[in-house]
């Protein structure tokens, strides 16, 4: 019995999980996996990304980067994490026409 109710709750945690991550918009996880590239090609060093979903701006914008058009702005806090620690960061991301992520800019905190 023990171990029914062990393996329910598992699983019921696990759905959780999942239906949690799977309600990410496209743009968040967008400006998430290029800014993570970004990063990486400058250090290295850090091996994972990770937004604060909840703390998450998110708008909607109608305006133009010089001749580049910007439908999203998304700001939030980040976590680098990297091989030692883990700093918390500030991030700006642009998203364009189709969902294309324009720019990603981290900074510390």
């Amino acid at each position: 019995m023990r171990y029914a109710i062990a393996g329910l709750i598992c699983f019921a945690c696990s759905s959780l999980a999942t239906h949690a991550y799977a309600q990410v918009r496209p743009e968040v996880e967008a400006c998430r996996v290029s800014g993570l590239a970004a990063l990486k090609e400058e250090s290295p060093s850090i091996e994972n990304l990770t937004f604060d979903i909840d703390g998450l701006s998110i708008a909607k914008a109608d305006t133009k980067v010089e001749d580049t058009p910007i439908k999203m702005v998304i700001m939030g806090e980040a976590n680098l994490q990297r091989v030692k620690n883990a700093k918390p960061n500030r991030f700006v991301c642009l998203i364009g026409e189709k969902g294309k992520v324009v720019l990603t800019f981290f900074t510390e905190r």
